[in-house]
């Protein structure tokens, strides 16, 4: 299997914290810049799973970058460089306690507690005599709390807003960012062929301004299904084909494992991995409309640590 980097240790000058997310491991350099490393660890159902997926981590980091370059007319992001295919660098923002997730259509989760019977997600109210993978009338916003550990859980505006978790007015913006943001999303995957089905973004908050945070329209935090053949697949309730985590969340489930505890993650093999490794791949291609080249991944520590000093010697 090729080099995979699944966890890292640096001491970047100025450094002064470090966060090991889920997939993102983060370096705070002095008070106001953040080194976010895309790791090539791989999540699911909350777990991260034991094996690495060769090019996942430069997967993310360029197709997050591409697009937060993409939406800055929208709304300011953190995002100041990407001095390595893994990392970015940007500014430090306090992050809201809430992750706005937008559903176009109904799958997923979502699709799992409305056959369970639930007509409401997020108190909002979903209709009767919906299908999998229906379109919406118009695109929901089923925000989550932002957990440190274990899973995230659907709460709604409401809630939100008396919990103080974010202010009402802080909220409606953040409302009308994902709409724009999810619109522009929408509208960059069709002209690939791809229909970006749903998404979660970040914000966070620096000297009293928004800011998007973390990643984008990548396919850890969002789902694509082809145009080609949607409707088709639809009329006769078959599997949609597409670009996202969900194909790993589905071997999961076939294989007995859906995060519960005392059940055991199924063995990842080398050929497994590289499967999914393609599929990752395949969505970076397909999404941006360019060749995915592979950086040299032979001591990617190393390459890692010597870009990212360069850069910071350099600001």
């Amino acid at each position: 299997m090729n080099n995979t980097l699944t966890k890292t240790n640096y001491n970047f000058p100025g450094q002064t914290h470090v966060y090991h997310g889920k997939v993102r491991d983060v370096y705070s350099i002095g008070e106001d810049t953040l080194v976010m490393i895309a790791t090539d660890r791989i999540s699911a159902f909350d777990v991260i799973l034991p094996e690495g997926i060769p090019y996942k981590g430069q997967v993310l980091n360029q197709i997050a970058s591409k697009f937060l370059d993409a939406t800055a007319d929208i709304v300011p992001n953190w995002k100041t460089a990407s001095p390595d295919p893994m990392v970015t660098v940007g500014v430090r923002c306090e992050p809201f306690k809430v992750e706005m997730v937008i559903r176009g259509y109904i799958t997923g989760s979502a699709w799992r507690e409305y056959k369970k019977g639930a007509r409401t997600l997020c108190g909002l109210p979903l209709p009767e005599g919906m299908r999998e993978n229906q379109k919406f009338d118009s695109p929901l916003i089923t925000p989550t709390t932002k957990a440190d550990e274990g899973h995230d859980e659907n709460i709604s505006r409401e809630e939100i807003i008396a919990q103080g978790l974010v202010s009402k007015e802080d909220y409606e913006q953040l409302e009308k960012y994902t709409y724009a943001l999810f619109r522009r999303g929408t509208e960059m995957a069709a002209e690939k062929g791809l229909i970006l089905v749903d998404t979660k973004y970040e914000f966070g908050k620096k000297d009293g301004k928004i800011y998007l945070i973390d990643e984008i329209h990548t396919p850890d935090s969002s789902r694509y299904f082809y145009s080609e053949g949607y409707e088709e697949r639809f009329e006769k309730g078959e599997e949609q084909k597409q670009l996202s985590k969900e194909f790993v969340r589905k071997w999961l489930m076939e294989n007995g494992f859906q995060g519960q505890h005392g059940q055991q993650v199924p063995e990842m093999t080398a050929e497994y991995c590289s499967s999914v490794s393609d599929r990752y791949i395949e969505l970076y291609e397909k999404i941006t409309g360019e060749k995915f080249v592979k950086a040299d991944a032979k001591d990617l520590e190393a390459r890692i640590e010597k870009n990212v000093n360069d850069y910071l010697k350099s600001v």
